[in-house]
């Protein structure tokens, strides 16, 4: 897939077409979505953290899920787990240069919500009547 940004409408359905990428596009949605991803990552967004300062940081996460958030970030290549061979065992959790490149967009995303969030707002209203 490309990396440039394409152009129309036309160009991105062909662009994603393709069902790996498809389902990549439904992956990523899905993790900037979810509740505690994109919490993560802004934390990060401020440096390296250590486990208990990332769920200081993270208000409400569990241990659990903490876990299971900075995995699955690891995972897609947006996050950075680092192990120091001390004792006692110290590791730190930072942005990829691939993580700090999410949060342009996904901060574009969220400016878009508060702009139209009247808008939406009174169309929720209209709907469920």
């Amino acid at each position: 897939m490309t990396a440039e940004l394409v152009d129309s409408y036309d160009e991105l359905e062909r662009v994603c077409d393709v069902n790996e990428s498809r389902e990549l596009v439904r992956d990523i949605f899905t993790m900037t979505g979810d509740k505690w991803s994109m919490r993560v990552i802004k934390a990060l967004d401020d440096g390296p953290h250590r486990f208990t300062r990332l769920m200081a940081e993270v208000e409400g996460i569990s241990h659990r899920m903490l876990t299971r958030t900075v995995r699955a970030l690891e995972r897609d290549g947006l996050v950075r787990r680092q192990s120091y061979a001390e004792s006692p065992p110290r590791v730190e959790y930072s942005l990829t240069e691939l993580g700090e490149t999410v949060i342009e967009p996904v901060m574009a995303f969220i400016q878009w919500t508060h702009t139209h969030q009247a808008e939406i707002e009174a169309s929720r209203a209209r709907f469920d009547g």
